[in-house]
């Protein structure tokens, strides 16, 4: 490297961090805005809370932003800004619908802060976690089973996809999809070239042998056939499109694509034909006006909601999306859109483009095959759950209840994305030092061994060769 680099690299990594500062200083004020303008157009007072709300969002991206300047210098400057900014629009809503669930949302804000630095802290080296794939296969295996264990899993709204612990309830599918993505990405990266490799014909298509795509097949069929039996048909559709997109971007076969269309189309007419909910999910989707004051009651107002929300909309407080039946968490989207209009639910969408365009460059700018199938694949989940939730208050695709990432409410969800953000920024981080933006320097777990074993060597009286010298 040539001697004026690191300090050339230097100075980029200083404006990154500078710019992700900046940033989250202005998604901070938008949300510190946003929730005193609520409280105004509700209640024509400034917010009893406000006091104690600013402290929350200024401990909040103070550490997380701390942390991401020690641990991951070189990371991309726009995500973690961009999930801040959903999160306070989403909590701004939640605090405006209801202030209990505004309290247990903070609550939980905090615990995801926390998962994030964890992240952070204790995974390194974004390739460590390939070493662990049918670790993580185990657990999100384990994790998607919970809910149906008698005694833990509980349902609600017709879906089994809880698990309760004393007061405590949480959704361990939300951390099922992470590992699942890291056992994909593992996987197929040690994989690709085999299964790339066609043997034998179906049809028009080619495929590998079946004994080297066989434990990513059953890992798949296990999740969503578990999803469905859980009645959880988001989930079900996100496992499939990241099985689809990850086999497709790790094989460079288009075979995989098509497959995965006739497949799902399969699946779709079999589960309309089987299930009376994906009927009648089917059926509200095509013709709510059908039956509105029962089943298409939800999907009915938050259309007049949007509507009445029009351009501009109808301002922070001044709506009625307390008429939406569950708008804290799957249809908040709707309540975004009567309160903020179309430019406020646009500026939502295009975070969520932004988010979805860093995580692909992050994915891009790596040259090892485990990092980009990871990176493509957090990023197929969170661009996926983002398409679902928002086509079905929009009736784009039939509804299928599940969290819109970072502004539903939900502690497992806002957790687990939070986890995620970590994960890409870390993986941003190692692209960033393998390009040569800033010293690829060893790890506090690599320092901390090294000392060990310089240690272990003096007390013993021996040698030890470090990178060509005697300590």
């Amino acid at each position: 490297m040539a001697l004026g680099a690191i300090p050339v690299a230097s100075r980029v990594v200083r404006r990154r961090r500078a710019t992700e500062l900046t940033l989250i200083v202005m998604a901070a004020v938008i949300t510190g805005g946003a929730y005193t303008l609520a409280s105004l157009g509700a209640h024509a007072v400034i917010p009893a809370r406000i006091g104690p709300f600013l402290a929350l969002l200024l401990v909040l991206i103070g550490a997380a932003h701390l942390t991401v300047r020690l641990l991951a210098r070189g990371a991309d400057a726009t995500l973690l800004p961009l999930a801040f900014f959903l999160h306070g629009i989403g909590y701004v809503m939640i605090a405006r619908l209801d202030e209990d669930l505004a309290a247990l949302q903070a609550t939980w804000s905090l615990v995801a802060i926390a998962a994030f630095v964890a992240t952070l802290l204790f995974v390194q080296r974004a390739a460590d976690l390939a070493r662990y794939q049918w670790t993580f296969l185990l657990i999100g295996a384990v994790l998607l089973v919970l809910p149906m264990v008698p005694g833990l899993g509980v349902t609600i709204n017709g879906a089994r996809i809880w698990v309760r612990l004393g007061p405590l309830s949480f959704q361990p599918g939300e951390l099922a999809k992470l590992a699942l993505a890291i056992f994909f990405a593992g996987y197929l990266s040690q994989r690709r070239e085999l299964i790339a490799a066609s043997t034998w014909r179906v049809g028009p298509f080619r495929l590998p042998e079946l004994q080297y795509i066989a434990p990513i097949l059953v890992a798949w069929v296990f999740a969503v056939v578990v999803m469905v039996g859980e009645r959880d048909l988001g989930s079900s559709l996100l496992f499939f499109t990241l099985f689809v997109v990850m086999m497709w971007v790790a094989t460079e076969r288009i075979t995989y694509l098509v497959l995965g269309l006739v497949m799902f189309a399969a699946a779709a007419v079999i589960a309309w034909r089987t299930f009376g909910h994906v009927q009648t999910r089917v059926d509200m989707w095509l013709d709510p006006w059908s039956d509105e004051y029962n089943r298409g009651f939800q999907i009915v107002q938050a259309i007049y909601g949007l509507g009445d929300g029009g351009v501009t909309g109808t301002g922070l407080g001044r709506g009625s999306p307390g008429k939406v039946p569950l708008a804290e968490s799957d249809f908040i989207f709707a309540a975004i859109g009567e309160e903020l209009g179309m430019l406020g639910g646009t500026a939502v969408l295009i975070a969520y483009l932004l988010i979805i365009g860093a995580g692909l460059r992050v994915a891009v700018r790596t040259d090892r095959t485990f990092e980009k199938l990871l990176a493509t694949g957090l990023t197929t989940i969170v661009g996926i759950q983002a398409f679902i939730i928002v086509g079905g208050v929009l009736k784009v695709v039939p509804l299928t209840g599940i969290t819109l990432p970072f502004v539903s409410y939900g502690g497992s969800s806002l957790l687990s994305n939070y986890v995620l953000i970590a994960l890409l920024l870390r993986l941003s981080d190692a692209g960033a030092r393998r390009l040569g933006e800033l010293p690829d320097e060893p790890t506090p777990r690599e320092r901390w061994s090294a000392w060990r074993l310089r240690r272990r060597t003096r007390n013993h009286g021996a040698p030890v060769d470090l990178g060509g010298e005697l300590a």
